[in-house]
């Protein structure tokens, strides 16, 4: 007897640490193991007057702290109304050296329908506003990543769609199971909408690790979409994954349009720095688009000041082409360095 007590106390515990820290909340608990689908088409559909349904999952590892942050550093949501959440604490904030283990996911029902879906971590306090909450346990991974993806690939073109999609896309990224991973890629194909391919682009750079990568590469190699690949582009600058640096130099080379590859050369100067300089230099000097030209010897100037401004004085001085040369002229004058100076008094020197 005292076992089955036991057993059912830690049962209690563990419900309760699946749930947020809540204020101002009619609790409601509800078990979605019968399928999440069918329980939250239920509890929606019967749902007239504004309500939250929410709901546990497993979080991707990093540190993907999602809350409302205050000047002093303390952190907590309202639902209803007040900041929208954050994932950059200030300074002042007491951080967990340790990302959360599970995520919130939380969705605004009124009037039978979903309005709003929202995401936070484990450790962010939430004020309910006074409105109900029916929290759902058992709820399995895969079946809320199903359920998520739904409504991302409902964007009707309106803005409350985009809202809804965006949000979903988002949720969906941070779920720590293989489901996602299989989602974020069918909506890269090319079938799909841009701003979908887009939005989960930049989800596979920020959240999913390996495979992000992978689907990212096949992206930028192959969609149909200057404006696709761009996103891929800056998707690639956020994947941890080290081969994306080389990826975005291949880009920057080959890339069929002078946008893009003027794209991958300010964000290569952004992440890579020197190992970036010398394809960022090979660009001022050789891609056959002038204005690409010109992107990179700006990307040459956002590199640290010990690695930019020499590449910068050597393409004012050897670059074959004069609105180059112009150009490194401006940002060496923007950069304000000794050496930058130095080499003006010579040129100007050299002049008389």
């Amino acid at each position: 007897m005292k076992r089955i007590l036991f057993l059912g106390l830690l049962v209690g515990v563990a419900a309760v640490a699946q749930q947020p820290r809540l204020e101002n909340a009619k609790l409601q608990t509800r078990s979605a193991a019968g399928g999440l689908e069918r329980e939250f088409r239920t509890l929606t559909t019967s749902q007239e007057q504004p309500a939250w349904l929410g709901y546990a999952v497993p979080i991707v590892s990093g540190r993907h702290n999602s809350c409302c942050w205050s000047s002093g550093g303390a952190c907590g949501c309202r639902l209803e109304g007040g900041t929208i959440s954050t994932a950059a604490p200030p300074a002042a904030a007491a951080v967990k050296l340790e990302g959360s283990t599970r995520l919130f996911v939380l969705f605004r029902v009124e009037q039978r329908k979903v309005g709003k879906i929202r995401t936070f971590s484990e450790d962010c306090p939430l004020d309910a506003g006074g409105l109900p909450l029916i929290w759902l346990s058992d709820v399995r991974p895969p079946e809320s990543v199903a359920l998520l993806s739904g409504f991302a690939a409902g964007d009707d073109g309106s803005r409350e769609g985009g809202r809804l999609s965006e949000s979903a896309l988002g949720a969906v990224a941070l779920h720590a199971d293989p489901a996602a991973d299989r989602v974020l890629e069918q909506f890269t194909t090319a079938d799909r909408p841009e701003r979908l391919r887009e939005r989960a682009a930049f989800w596979l750079g920020v959240a999913r690790g390996r495979h992000g990568y992978e689907v990212l590469r096949r992206m930028v190699e192959s969609d149909p979409s200057e404006k696709v690949r761009e996103k891929a582009v800056f998707a690639l600058s956020q994947s941890p994954e080290p081969q994306a640096v080389g990826t975005m130099i291949a880009v920057a080379r080959n890339d069929r349009s002078g946008h893009v590859r003027g794209q991958a050369l300010f964000w290569l100067a952004q992440k890579a720095g020197r190992q970036a300089a010398g394809a960022i230099t090979e660009a001022a000097e050789r891609d056959p688009d002038t204005e690409v030209k010109k992107r990179a010897v700006f990307a040459l100037s956002q590199l640290p000041k010990d690695e930019g401004v020499p590449l910068l004085i050597q393409v004012a001085k050897t670059n074959r082409d004069a609105a180059v040369r112009k150009q490194a002229f401006f940002w060496l004058g923007q950069s304000k360095d000794p050496r930058a100076l130095a080499f003006f008094e010579e040129t100007l020197g050299a002049a008389k």
